[in-house]
């Protein structure tokens, strides 16, 4: 166990970046920057005691400058989509980055949470890495201070622990959007994992990827995985709302969801051995299938490109400032956002 702190790289306005190495006793390590707050790699045995990075990034501080992909990062205030980037709060309409179509994609692409540089305090087994964000940055209300905390444990879990302050309502919808190949990053597509999903429903979205507001089933669709199956075994189907994402990219809602810290997913790279149980206090998760990834050269000259890596992105529900049906991520004076998300290899 322990942390080891080392220089990552220097800002295109000279300011230092470090990486935190956290360790276990596993041969597990998690390496996190304060640019990003972004996990950048993660070593995990395979069933033979194999060592491999099952998280698709970059080698240096410069691959993370663009980051079409948003690799390892953590996204905020509001992750996923605002439809027409816009919304209201208390009676007033705040208007943000018009960067999805007519809509609003991860708060702002280039000066996100995802592109700060943070404040790091190093723990015995963890990093918090802190920010603050002023009173209309991005569009959004409020002053706000961030926190978020990476530990590893001795049972090989990754947590990431979220809070946000707020002096004024305002919407927080953190998440990290890591891509995980289990096979290792550099192991080609993904089609081939096993997922499941602790998810009956799920949110059908529009054009644009916004939600219609239905909570819809997932039974007698592709979308259901609350069995094991590969992510590939019905990706192509014949199904509208997969035809309009080009694959998997949707909210599910997490069955039993009451804001304590559940099991939702597993997933398994059969070769290997892998397997990750995620758990989330939150009540949804964007399953992302990799559909869109840019196709360029990754850490160690892997060749990135489209499924080469999956996302499990906790969340609350896209646009649900929209739709009052949904759980609300509104917060503020009294009510402070906090959140918990665990990844664990078995």
């Amino acid at each position: 166990m322990g942390v080891i702190k080392e220089k990552f790289g220097v800002t295109k306005d000279g300011r230092d970046v470090y990486a935190f190495t956290l360790s276990n006793t596993n041969g597990m390590q998690a390496k996190i920057i304060n640019y990003g707050a972004i996990l950048v790699s993660l070593l995990v045995p395979d069933r033979n005691g194999n060592v491999e990075d099952v998280v698709l990034g970059y080698d240096s501080l410069e691959g993370y400058y663009d980051n079409g992909s948003f690799f390892g990062a953590t996204i905020g205030p509001s992750a996923n989509r605002i439809a027409d980037a816009s919304f209201k709060i208390n009676g007033r309409t705040y208007h943000i980055d018009v960067n999805d179509g007519r809509n609003n994609l991860h708060s702002h692409k280039e000066e996100g949470y995802h592109k700060k540089v943070w404040d790091a305090a190093e723990g015995m087994d963890s990093v918090t890495l802190t920010l603050a964000a002023a009173d209309g940055e991005m569009g959004f209300p409020g002053n706000k201070k961030i926190s978020v905390t990476y530990s590893l444990s001795e049972d090989n879990a990754l947590q990431l622990k979220y809070h946000v302050s707020s002096d004024a309502d305002t919407i927080v919808n953190m998440t990290n959007h890591t891509y995980f190949n289990l096979a290792g990053h550099k192991a080609g597509r993904i089609e081939d994992h096993l997922l499941r999903l602790n998810a009956s429903c799920y949110t059908p979205t529009l054009p644009g990827s916004i939600p219609t507001g239905e909570i819809a089933t997932v039974t007698g669709t592709p979308m259901d995985f609350t069995k094991a199956k590969p992510i590939g075994e019905e990706i192509g189907a014949d199904c509208e709302q997969l035809k309009m994402a080009q694959g998997y990219d949707h909210n599910f809602v997490i069955d039993g969801a009451d804001g304590s810290v559940k099991e939702f997913a597993e997933a398994e790279d059969p070769k290997s051995g892998r397997k990750m149980k995620v758990f989330t206090s939150l009540p949804g998760v964007q399953f992302y299938a990799g559909n869109c990834i840019n196709e360029e050269v990754g850490k160690e000259n892997a060749a990135y490109g489209p499924r080469k890596g999956f996302c499990l992105e906790t969340q609350y529900y896209p646009d649900n400032i929209h739709h009052p049906e949904f759980p609300q991520s509104v917060f503020g004076p009294g009510k402070d956002y906090e959140s918990v998300t665990i990844y664990q290899f078995i």
